[in-house]
């Protein structure tokens, strides 16, 4: 139990006793002089005297003859009334002193207090704080988590801390609720999207926002994307907004609720198609119906093209009312890969896929991001694509997202679809086995 009472700091002072009506000047007259700490005023009423205010005076100001303020100062305010110094005590109670410091109290002496809570808070996402903390404070993380709530309160409503390693095939941590409420239903705000989730239920990082920025940048409205693992739509929603059709899937049913939940409250249903499905399934299943409408010339049905009146979608981050612009159902223009841990694995369900018999237009953009240790290179990580895809990368373009530990880096890998990565146009065997007829 924190008991708050050992963290007040009672202040004895002097101040002025001056007419309200000359505080401004008698604030300028003293500059550097009067009490300065956060959150606390200078000046503060007179209890016995609704005409009088009270300056309360810098702690280095000790004596009531003020002789540690200049006399040229202190004969000025004499010329226009009459100073009168007066005590002045008042208490810094816990409420007054910040998480750091609080904190510093209570730890025991040796284990250092994070100078920013960055390195124990994760991220602060709408009412819900998620920490990470490691094992030296994990016998503290009670009391670490009512400082935070109570400094944080109510911008900050629920503290949870994540429990184990993550383990689950839908890669979603486990947490404790250490203080707040138990309500992990939240909406979070991105780059004009609204995004609600379930925090217990379904993956989400805020700290990955400017990479979603970036990448999005990359599309055209119109632009065809497929996104392997879509979660609850933090690449599909913007992408859509922008006026690009979107594939979208995810393996975790919850996160496809949320995805379709979004697309609604962001108004680009009709531009997002989600998938509940294994990875390799869904691209398949996908490439499977692009192909078949091209061969038979079903391409303008209406179970896969928008109806007319939908085709005009203002490209609000395009910043102009450009229509949206259909494309033939016959390729996709970016694939996705955002699961960073295992994606360049799954780049084999890409290779063989694409029969340039039955494809118009330029071959995919790949963006497949993973983790790179310090020991690692960029060539190293693209023999292992190249490994998995059965053909050479050309121009590989490396992005460095973000430090997720000391030695290891979260990268994005963006390439062309190699032409050896596809079915040729006179292997009808292949395009059989691949399209599954």
């Amino acid at each position: 139990m924190l008991d708050e009472k050992k963290f007040d700091v009672e202040l004895n002072l002097l101040a002025l006793r001056i007419p309200r009506e000359h505080c401004k000047l008698a604030t300028r007259v003293l500059n550097g002089y009067l009490l300065d700490k956060p959150r606390v005023k200078p000046v503060t009423e007179d209890p016995a005297s609704d005409k009088n205010r009270y300056m309360i005076l810098s702690e280095k100001i000790q004596n009531p003859d003020l002789s540690e303020i200049p006399i040229s100062k202190v004969d000025e305010l004499k010329e226009l009334f009459e100073i009168q110094v007066v005590p002045y005590s008042f208490t810094l109670g816990y409420s007054y002193w910040s998480a750091d410091h609080i904190l510093k109290q209570i730890l025991p002496t040796g284990i250092e207090v994070p100078s920013s809570f960055e390195t124990i808070v994760k991220y602060f996402m709408c009412h819900i704080a998620h920490l990470n903390i490691n094992d030296e404070l994990l016998p503290y993380k009670d009391v670490i988590a009512k400082v935070i709530y109570d400094k944080n309160y109510p911008r900050i409503k629920t503290i949870v801390n994540k429990v184990g390693a993550i383990s689950n095939e839908f890669r979603v941590p486990k947490f404790e609720i250490l203080a707040g409420d138990d309500n992990l239903v939240t909406e979070v705000k991105q780059y004009g999207a609204v995004f609600k989730l379930d925090y217990g239920l379904v993956y989400w990082n805020s700290r990955l926002e400017h990479e979603h920025i970036r990448l999005i940048s990359k599309f055209q409205a119109g632009d065809i994307v497929c996104d392997m693992f879509a979660g609850i739509g933090p690449f599909a929603i913007p992408a859509a907004q922008k006026g690009c059709r979107v594939y979208a899937n995810d393996l975790n049913p919850d996160s496809i609720r949320y995805l379709e939940i979004n697309a609604k409250i962001n108004k680009v249903a009709n531009l997002v198609r989600a998938y509940n499905s294994d990875a390799r399934k869904f691209i398949c299943s996908v490439m499977e119906v692009l192909s078949s409408e091209e061969k038979s010339g079903s391409a303008n049905c209406t179970d896969i093209c928008m109806p007319e009146r939908k085709k005009r979608v203002l490209n609000k981050h395009a910043g102009g009312s450009q229509p949206f612009v259909a494309k033939p159902w016959e390729h996709i223009d970016h694939v996705i890969m955002n699961l960073p841990a295992s994606a360049l694995e799954f780049l084999d369900a890409l290779g063989g896929l694409i029969n340039r018999k039955h494809w118009k237009g330029s071959l995919p953009w790949i963006h497949c991001y993973c983790f790179m240790r310090s020991t690692e290179t960029d060539d190293l990580i693209k023999a292992k694509a190249e490994a998995a895809l059965g053909a050479s990368i050309r121009d590989p373009v490396f992005y460095r997202v973000r430090d997720v530990a000391p030695n290891k880096a979260m990268y994005c890998l963006s390439f062309r679809l190699p032409e050896e990565a596809c079915i040729a146009a006179n292997d009808d065997d292949k395009d059989k086995n691949a399209l599954g007829d």
